[in-house]
């Protein structure tokens, strides 16, 4: 972060840990820069910018600002008088102003709510930091209970190891006690401090007081960030009572369902002070562990267990897939290891490669002898997949090996078709199949049976045939062979899989997307890494999953970008290697394109906005030369999915911010496709010699938890990296629907009220569809309206009570009741249910600004009554017209016919249909 030189008088404020510089770590430091001053720049609502400079009176009863019109008595403000402060351009000067309004930084902006007709002193700083700690130390005036408690347990926990009494431990003890308090924190680090103390007072010995001991506690070991928060919740206060925590849960964590002995129980488990945990009260190290304990992580709890329906074909999962993981570093030199494979069975895979050939004595070379460990991680199937050579008599051999290894473990379809010629049937599901290994062998054409099983290294050197299809193996078939341009059969045979290389599903991903999709609907599909890729490198699985690839076959033993992908894909479903594909891959008709640069048809974008407030215990890069022990590290926003959803973005250098840097930025990405989108965390170093990786984390977009949430870094080879994490702040709307189409990529045009978008269903020129689709033209409009009216007037609310679309409405009418308060206490209005919708009465004059949030309140609450009161009705009708055009489905082809359409004509035509189908679909479930 900055350093704030004040021009014209010598004062440096600063959050980095430089020695040289005085750290802001407690309230005290705000008031002291407050009380030398700051120029601020004074936001009027004409427009009108003033800039004045701003002091705090040395008995820190008033603001004084010069230069002014005003005499001296009458340019100042009263700290008594202040009613509220406000963190960024809330108000109605901030939000009315336009232009103005709009180059005026979010970060630096706050208002000072003073008086009895609140009226609003609005002010931008020269920086975010700046505006930190005028805001903090405003907040802070009213009281200091948080310190006082912080103190007393600090001297409690330094009389535990001050043996004698005397009030003086020698450094080694103080160091270890502060590394015990604050775990992670690097004992190097420590024992500078109490150097540098030791220094700046000339003492002869190395032994620390309980002053100094506290003094390097608090310097050390508060997190400004952390600080911040906690003043803003906490009634200015430095500390939270079980009230402000369930409102912290409520409104900021997405908790709804958080209760007042749940917080005090919280509240129990991490305040380190006795006092604290007597008066129900969490201090700023209580509030610290908590945001640091796993009950905060990014990752939503409830996807560390199994959360996904498992009774749905095998077809509907990504399954995950190892590829050669039985070798070490390379296909070339790489030497066969069991290891891999073990390991590869530990991290979740459920689809492993094994190599046999020909043995000495009959025995063909497996190599490997790891039941134990199948069912180890995940009791879901595992699908072992054979890459042999061997002569029929030694396939006869691994049969028998196979049979008395698994024994009942080995899955035969007994009365299903295995045979190439079979009829697409239903595939069973990963709850039928919990506890049984598949096998996957290739079957051989009719004319080659019998034969050894010899193909090319291209086909991965399967044999099949014989002896191995009496273990009822899943079959193995070749990608469909047809000209380029040609739809994929959709009735492949029963109990197949497609395998594929990475250069021909990448040919069938850019060329046919659509159709690889249907393809997977019903088929097991696997691709494999290319045979050019010697150094056992990956390809990015995400360009295969979004076409309908379950199997994407990566090297488990290469570390990488690829593979951190591949663990946050499939830790969404507790780790078990199944995760279900999206509703529009199982959906039986329904439409979705690989390529899809817009919305998914029917499915509202969602806004993702994360703030990335701070890193914490940052190692230097792993096998780096860095430059001596101080890092630049800068983070890296990645976030995968298809093609319109891919981004990244990152944050600016901290330079020489060693390993606790803030960066306090905020981005912002448009989601499209939710269930696909993963977002990856990267920490680098800008100060590096040779590798500049230092941690890494990768979540699926359904596992993000809302608020303020603590990222565990990972190295290399996906090992927690101890104590080393990032702090974030995570927004998503839209969530459960909402939110308006985009021009591209879904059919929408501008009609109607305020130029509002609606969508459009797609002519398929077959009469009869075309005019049983026309009739959800007006319930699709009304549903649009409905949704969007809804949610514009709740945005508008918000909007008038000062905070951000991404606030809670509980958030809302804590605001609204304040503004309703008189300075006596009493409610200028009350709540009244009327036919069961909460209205507001006014029982006195209200200011005008007050009316107009009224206002907006009704307005809003009208919305919503006639959403809950039409969507019913409304989405019967689309339903309707859902199952109308679903009587069509079987009959496509011959009435296209009928109209003479033919070839490409014909596959626009059913492409169309399944459009209009997925829109209506998707659309009946998103009303609400």
């Amino acid at each position: 972060p900055k350093n704030f030189q004040i021009q014209g008088r010598k004062k440096t404020v600063s959050f980095s840990s430089m020695p040289s510089e005085k750290k802001v770590s407690s309230a005290a430091d705000c008031l002291a820069f407050m009380q030398g001053g700051c120029e601020l720049k004074k936001i009027r609502p004409n427009s009108r910018v003033y800039c004045r400079f701003y002091t705090l009176d040395p008995d820190l009863s008033c603001l004084r600002w010069e230069p002014s019109k005003k005499d001296g008595d009458r340019a100042r403000l009263d700290v008594s008088s202040i009613r509220e402060v406000r963190t960024g351009k809330s108000t109605e000067t901030f939000l009315h102003n336009g232009p103005l309004s709009e180059q005026l930084a979010e970060e630096a902006a706050f208002s000072i709510i003073h008086g009895d007709d609140y009226q609003s002193l609005d002010l931008v700083a020269l920086s975010a930091d700046v505006a930190n700690i005028w805001v903090t130390g405003l907040r802070y005036l009213l009281g200091t209970l948080g310190s006082k408690m912080r103190s007393e347990w600090l001297t409690a926990e330094f009389a535990q190891v001050d043996e004698d009494g005397y009030g003086i431990v020698s450094e080694d003890v103080a160091v270890a006690t502060i590394c015990k308090l604050c775990p992670g924190i690097k004992e190097a680090k420590v024992r500078l401090r109490f150097m540098e103390i030791q220094r700046s007072k000339e003492k002869l010995t190395s032994h620390v007081t309980r002053e100094e001991f506290q003094e390097a506690y608090c310097e050390l070991c508060t997190r400004p960030d952390v600080y911040f928060l906690l003043v803003q919740l906490s009634k200015d206060r430095e500390c939270l009572d079980p009230q402000d925590l369930r409102l912290f849960l409520e409104t900021e964590q997405g908790l709804s369902l958080a209760t007042t002995e749940g917080c005090w129980e919280l509240l129990q488990r991490y305040e380190p002070s006795a006092q604290g945990r007597e008066r129900g009260l969490l201090s700023l190290d209580g509030f610290a562990r908590y945001l640091q304990s796993s009950e905060c992580q990014l990752l939503d709890p409830e996807h560390l267990g199994v959360c996904q329906d498992m009774n749905m074909p095998l077809s509907h999962y990504y399954i995950s897939t190892s590829y050669r993981s039985y070798l070490l570093d390379d296909q070339v030199h790489g030497r066969a290891d069991l290891g891999g494979l073990i390991k590869a069975l530990q991290a979740g895979c459920r689809c492993l490669e094994l190599g046999v050939t020909d043995g000495p004595e009959g025995e063909p070379l497996l190599g490997v002898d790891y039941g134990k460990y199948a069912f180890l991680t995940s009791q879901y199937p595992l699908l072992l997949y054979l890459c042999q050579r061997c002569s029929p008599a030694q396939q006869r051999t691994l049969a028998q090996h196979l049979k008395m290894v698994f024994g009942s473990c080995l899955y035969t379809p007994e009365a299903l078709p295995v045979s190439l010629g079979g009829r697409a049937t239903t595939l069973p599901s990963p709850e039928q199949l919990k506890g049984r290994i598949l096998i996957v062998g290739k079957k051989l054409p009719p004319e080659q049976e019998g034969s050894d099983g010899e193909v090319s290294e291209e086909d991965e050197e399967i044999g099949g045939g014989g002896p191995l299809e009496e273990l009822g193996v899943v079959l193995v078939v070749p990608p469909p062979s047809q000209p380029r341009n040609t739809p994929m059969p959709h009735e492949p045979p029963y109990w197949t899989l497609c395998s594929l290389g990475e250069g021909e599903a990448g040919r069938l991903t850019s060329e046919s997307p659509e159709d690889l999709v249907m393809f997977t609907k019903r088929t097991l599909t696997r691709v494999r890494p290319s045979s050019v890729r010697l150094d056992s490198s990956n390809p990015n699985p995400q360009g295969y999953w979004k076409g309908g690839v379950q199997l994407v076959a990566l090297n488990q033993q290469t570390p990488g970008a690829m593979l951190d992908l591949h663990r946050g894909r499939f830790s969404q479903n507790g780790g078990c290697g199944y995760v279900l594909r999206p509703a529009v891959m199982r959906d039986e008709v329904s439409y979705f394109s690989a390529h899809t640069q817009g919305c998914v048809p029917g499915v509202p974008p969602q806004t993702l906005r994360i703030k990335v407030i701070s890193a914490h215990n940052l190692p230097k890069p792993q096998g780096s030369g860095a430059k001596g022990e101080v890092i630049d590290p800068y983070v890296v926003l990645e976030l995968h999915g298809v093609p319109a959803d891919c981004a990244e973005q990152r944050t600016r250098t901290a330079a020489q911010n060693q390993d606790d840097p803030l960066f306090d930025e905020t981005f912002e990405f448009q989601v499209n496709m939710p269930e696909l989108a993963l977002l990856r965390f990267v920490v680098l170093d800008d100060d590096y010699i040779g590798d500049d990786f230092i941690g890494q984390y990768s979540v699926a977009f359904e596992c993000l938890q809302p608020g303020y949430r603590n990222v565990p870094l990972l190295g290399l080879a996906g090992d927690p990296l101890p104590h080393t994490s990032l702090f974030v702040h995570v927004a998503v709307t839209n969530r459960r629907g909402g939110g308006k189409a985009q021009r591209r990529g879904l059919s929408v045009r501008r009609v109607g009220r305020r130029g509002r978008e609606y969508v459009t269903l797609r002519h398929t020129g077959i009469k009869v569809v075309d005019e049983a689709f026309k009739l959800a033209g007006a319930p699709l409009k009304e549903a649009a309206d409905l949704r969007e009216d809804a949610q514009s007037t709740t945005s508008s609310f918000k909007e008038q009570c000062g905070l951000p679309t991404v606030a809670k409405l509980k958030q809302c009418i804590q605001s609204l009741a304040t503004r309703l308060q008189s300075p006596e206490g009493t409610m200028g209005a009350t709540m009244v249910l009327k036919d069961g919708y909460p209205c507001l009465e006014p029982l006195v004059n209200l200011s005008e600004m007050t009316r107009k949030l009224l206002s907006a309140y009704d307005t809003m609450i009208g919305a919503q009554k006639q959403l809950i009161e039409n969507a019913d009705a409304v989405q019967e009708r689309i339903a309707q017209v859902q199952r109308e055009g679903m009587d069509f489905h079987e009959d496509l082809s011959r009435l296209g016919e009928k109209e003479g359409l033919k070839g490409r004509k014909q596959c626009k035509a059913v492409e169309s249909f399944t459009w209009n189908i997925t829109v209506l679909k998707v659309l009946e479930r998103k009303l609400y």
